[in-house]
């Protein structure tokens, strides 16, 4: 078309995704021309913002799904990757605030415990196993583990208030974990790549994507701003718009795009308004899902530093809706339904008949239900002292895998054309916390030929880039001090 508007590269939506990957690109290659487009009036608004998320720098410091426990043993290898995948987040914040990127690194990530509990004799005995195995790593160092009232009431002396002395309760505690405001590192790194040249692009909605014949990628964008509708095209397209993702990719029509579905779970968080039991928690404690849960279900209490304050959320329970954004459609699920994944839905929906019944049963919680469940937690819970907060939207993943056909995947997805011309991000948690490892993996998968001469400058930006901490403990040693130091985490 003639009134095309070309560019090299395009970042579809205005996330810590798009905002990571638009910033690595312009240290690595400041001459390009990059455009970000975003559909709402700013940057961080729906998966990204900090009431949409829990806010955990995911670093496996207290989430036990990923560690599981199979034949007696607890498989630590998921947690190891995802810890090590959060350090190369915290080098890349660390490396953008020594070069003056990130004015405030307060602003957006604060130091906070992170601690798992759990009650009974046999899951006392399963995080006795867990803190056995993650103690014989460098990432997991300063755990501690106990079952002692007196310990734990220090620990977390709100949650052992009323609580009765014959209750076998017991927990770890690290004192290295992170609350992270995703939202604000959103805002601040978006605000720079303007400042650098980048043209975001806000109140402009991708409607199409397709292939030109120079194979190029062209997208036809609304301009709600304007009531216009524009072209565009680039050379690199990145799909980062949440819910919204799925349908993008599935215009692209690439091969990779076949064979995969989504189903949307929204999130409801019970908010305490009580500042007196706000302060008498300072911590994230994460317990064990629900017999039938899914992992993204998992119950946590977590202090938070939301709009300059601390604040305490419980959850998440489940919620649904058909929206695959907050702001979506409601007709998102029926038109995400393709001839080519309409069989793997279908698989998927034939397995997961207890996910079904779990989100059946969450649907019918009301308010002093959910109270009910949180007293596992704070045994001196009120309904008066809480409110309740609908969180984001994800879209749970299903593809056809090696398992099976229609198996539902419950982590992040990065969907990458053949060419390296497109990618797109689909999924959930640990996402955010593991964006500069997935922007990696990208850089990688899609330019190739610039990699080489780029290598040095990851490494200025990432010094651990293509190395195991795991196995280089002193390296580990040397950016974990210098990440804290500089981010304040002390």
């Amino acid at each position: 078309m003639s009134n095309q508007k070309q560019t090299d590269v395009i970042l579809i939506g205005a996330g810590i995704m798009s905002a990571t990957l638009g910033t690595m690109l312009k240290e690595l290659a400041p001459e390009w021309n990059i455009k970000v487009f975003e559909k709402l009036d700013k940057a961080g608004e729906e998966s990204s913002n900090e009431w949409n998320n829990a806010g955990t720098g995911h670093a496996a410091l207290c989430e036990l799904n990923y560690t599981p426990e199979k034949d007696g043993k607890v498989d630590v290898s998921k947690a190891i990757n995802i810890n090590e995948q959060f350090q190369l987040s915290l080098q890349f914040w660390s490396y953008l605030t020594k070069k003056g990127l990130i004015k405030q690194p307060s602003d957006f990530i604060q130091p906070l415990p992170h601690m798992s509990m759990v009650r009974g004799e046999n899951n006392i005995e399963f995080l006795k196993k867990r803190f056995a195995a993650l103690s014989e790593y460098k990432l997991f160092e300063g755990m501690e583990f106990s079952e002692d009232h007196e310990v734990l009431k220090q620990w977390m002396p709100l949650m052992m208030e009323n609580r009765p002395a014959n209750d076998k309760i017991a927990a770890t505690k690290i004192d290295g974990g992170t609350d992270v405001n995703f939202g604000e590192l959103t805002r601040v790194l978006t605000d720079q790549l303007q400042q650098s040249g980048v043209s975001v692009n806000y109140k402009h909605s991708v409607e199409n994507i397709k292939r030109t014949n120079d194979g190029r990628w062209e997208l036809k964008v609304k301009n709600e701003a304007e009531g216009k509708v524009e072209y565009h095209t680039a050379k690199f397209v990145f799909i980062g718009a949440g819910g919204k993702s799925l349908h993008l990719l599935q215009q692209t029509a690439i091969p990779e795009s076949k064979q995969i579905g989504g189903f949307p779970v929204s999130g409801i968080f019970l908010v305490c308004k009580n500042e007196e039991i706000v302060d008498k928690h300072f911590a994230k404690v994460y317990g064990k899902a629900a017999v039938g849960a899914p992992p993204m279900s998992v119950p946590h209490l977590d202090t938070r530093f939301i709009d300059g304050k601390r604040s305490l959320l419980f959850g998440p329970f489940a919620g649904f809706s058909p929206k695959f954004l907050k702001t979506g459609s409601n007709m998102d699920l029926v038109t995400s339904v393709k001839p080519n994944n309409l069989f793997t839905m279908l698989a998927c929906g034939a397995k997961e008949m207890g996910l079904t019944k779990y989100l059946v049963q969450q649907l019918m919680l009301n308010k002093d239900q959910r109270i009910e469940e949180l007293r596992d937690f704070i045994p001196t819970a009120q309904a008066k002292d809480w409110d309740i907060v609908v969180a984001g939207q994800r879209v749970q993943v299903i593809k056809d895998t090696p398992q099976g056909k229609g198996t539902l995947q419950f982590g992040t997805e990065v969907i990458t054309s053949q060419d390296g011309s497109v990618a797109a991000l689909l999924g959930a948690s640990p996402g955010a916390s593991t964006a500069v490892k997935v922007m990696l993996d990208i850089i990688g998968k899609c330019f190739p030929e610039q990699l080489p001469a780029w290598e040095n400058k990851i490494k200025e930006m990432v010094p651990s880039y293509g190395i195991s901490l795991v196995e280089n403990t002193d390296l580990l040693a040397a950016v974990k001090e210098d990440a804290e130091k500089t981010l304040k985490l002390k």
